[in-house]
């Protein structure tokens, strides 16, 4: 019996949630949240298997927040996503960040239960819809694949480097790409880290001889 703790703002859809997945045999619903302070609160009490949480893009920015101090815990739960699989760029970022799960909010009720129960026993579950997107990118071209230790760019971080590189600021970047600042601000910080940059300047250095860039 996998143990399932579910977060959504809407108390709707916390209902329908909880309803579908107690419909499993293998599933029990041990805890329900509508903020990020009851969620973090509750897996640590709780120490659900599985976290089902709903994201409405740009309008949870602080979920990129949640994943981040979820993927340190060292008794982890498996992280299933309901939201948007038509960005890949921002699934990839998830993905990382320890979630195994991403389906659209309109999941069929097989879908849901079946991504929870695979989720929780370690496995990688994609919508067919993302999965087609992400292929592609399994074998990105060699101009944009960075020398080992450094990890390859997502293509929206090589988007937000070149801006970089041009001196924006992450409000003005944040405003041509639609996104928060707080995304941006997450995106500069995984550009460090991948890169081992420990400026905006050396990230742009090292994105230039990488080919990643042009200057």
């Amino acid at each position: 019996m996998l143990a399932v703790m579910v977060h959504t703002e809407s108390t709707i859809t916390q209902a329908g949630l909880q309803s579908i997945l107690r419909s499993h045999p293998d599933l029990s619903v041990v805890g329900t949240s509508s903020n990020s302070a009851s969620l973090l609160k509750q897996v640590e009490e709780l120490q659900p298997d599985v976290v089902v949480l709903e994201w409405l893009g740009e309008e949870n920015e602080w979920v990129w927040e949640i994943l981040q101090t979820l993927s340190s815990e060292l008794s982890r739960p498996a992280i299933v996503v309901l939201g948007d699989v038509e960005d890949e760029a921002w699934a990839i970022d998830a993905l990382r960040l320890g979630v195994r799960a991403i389906l659209p909010r309109n999941a069929a009720i097989e879908e849901i239960t079946a991504a929870v129960v695979a989720a929780g026993v370690g496995l990688v579950v994609l919508h067919s819809d993302l999965l087609e997107d992400l292929l592609p990118l399994q074998e990105p071209p060699a101009s944009a694949l960075p020398t080992s230790p450094m990890q390859a760019l997502t293509p929206r971080e090589i988007e937000v480097l070149g801006m970089l590189a041009l001196g924006l600021g992450n409000k003005t970047i944040a405003k041509q790409l639609g996104i928060s600042e707080h995304t941006v601000k997450f995106h500069v910080s995984s550009i460090f880290n991948k890169l081992n940059a420990s400026s905006r300047t050396e990230a742009v250095t090292l994105g230039a001889r990488l080919g990643l860039i042009m200057l």
